[in-house]
């Protein structure tokens, strides 16, 4: 029995072994529950990344093989080096990478570009309220405008001011004939000036080639150069008094006129945003109807001091108008009728006292071409 006991203690002894070793037991053992840590290790490490991710920070670098010991551990802490940032904005739905000198360029440029794009947005809404609001004025205005032709609508009529402008009207179309009539008389007298021009210069002519007429053709050309001459005179007062006239007609009057148009086109806005304000007044009061009747309200104001504004501008302009008008007709038909007369009468020295006498200066005969110096 000791022998049987003896020989079971010497069998567990001797580890089953390839080569019959007794000392690899243990190494079996320790790489055995190595391997055991090392998966439950890897195990947590996916467990813990699944969860939070990786911490870069925790991350450590195994050297060697499974059951090697800590001194082949190397914590990523103990590094020396730069260390790299991962760290990303985003703009909108586009990831920018902050990594750099050239990430903050990028996200400069993005920052640009979108404050760019706000810019443009803003010019265009900008523009669509300036197109929004000529639309409503004008539909309004037109509103206006059909409704007084038909005689449905009301308008507003300074009595007093639209008779002075219906005056105005009428003598600017008499001043505009005065002044076509002036025009054609200038250009005939014109071509007569220079007929008798060249008649005086023929008479001349004749006068050195005809010996027995001699006197006879050199009468004629004398007193048609002398004509000639009165009449560059007298065309000379005719085309200041054209001048005159056409700066009445078409700035002074012109003027007045524009500001009256600007006036009657007050007067349509005014009207229109009364009767749309009238007529928001007749409706039910609700919140929404009063918040219309309030804006309403803003906008008659501001066209009703805009009417009341123009109103007086044309007032003060056809009172200047007037005021200016008789002065320069006056002067104007002065100078036309002691003109007329002197040329007329062969009165040479009246027809230049007369141009001297409103300071009109003759210009010499070529005057109008330019030297051959500026010719060059």
């Amino acid at each position: 029995m000791a022998d049987s006991m003896m020989s079971k203690a010497a069998t567990m002894e001797i580890p089953i072994n390839s080569n019959g070793d007794s000392r690899t037991m243990a190494e079996d053992d320790s790489l055995e529950q190595a391997t055991k840590i090392h998966w439950s290790l890897k195990e947590k490490d996916l467990q813990q990344v699944m969860v939070s991710g990786p911490n870069l920070n925790e991350t450590s670098i195994v050297s060697g093989g499974y059951g090697g010991t800590t001194e082949g551990i190397i914590p990523t802490s103990s590094i020396k080096g730069p260390a790299i940032r991962l760290n990303t904005n985003f703009v909108g739905n586009r990831r920018i990478p902050n990594e750099g000198q050239g990430s903050n360029m990028h996200l400069t440029n993005s920052s640009s570009s979108i404050t760019a794009d706000e810019a443009t947005r803003g010019v265009a809404v900008e523009k669509f309220d300036i197109v929004k609001k000529w639309g409503l004025n004008t539909y309004k205005c037109t509103k206006q405008m059909i409704s007084e032709r038909f005689g449905r609508g009301s308008r507003t009529v300074d009595l007093e001011l639209e008779a002075q402008i219906e005056v105005l009207r009428e003598t600017k179309r008499k001043y505009e004939n005065v002044l076509r009539l002036a025009r054609d008389l200038t250009n005939h007298f014109y071509s007569m000036v220079q007929t008798q021009h060249a008649l005086g210069d023929t008479f001349a002519d004749l006068s050195q080639k005809s010996p027995e007429l001699r006197d006879e053709f050199g009468y004629n050309a004398e007193t048609q150069k002398l004509l000639c001459k009165n009449g560059e005179t007298l065309l000379g007062a005719i085309n200041f008094f054209v001048s005159s006239i056409n700066t009445l007609v078409n700035k002074t009057m012109e003027d007045t006129l524009m500001t009256i148009k600007l006036y009657e086109n007050a007067r349509l806005e005014f009207d229109a945003y009364r009767a749309d304000l009238e007529e928001l007044n007749l409706g039910p009061r609700d919140a929404v109807t009063i918040a219309r009747i309030e804006a309403a309200q803003q906008q008659y104001q501001i066209h009703k001091d805009k009417y009341e504004r123009l109103r007086s501008d044309v007032t003060i302009k056809i009172k200047f108008l007037d005021e200016n008008k008789v002065k320069v007709m006056h002067k104007q038909l002065l100078l036309f009728h002691n003109a007329i007369s002197a040329y007329f009468a062969g009165n040479q020295q009246q027809l230049e006292q007369t141009l001297k006498q409103f300071n009109i200066k003759l210009k010499p005969p070529g005057a109008d071409k330019p030297s051959w110096l500026e010719e060059q």
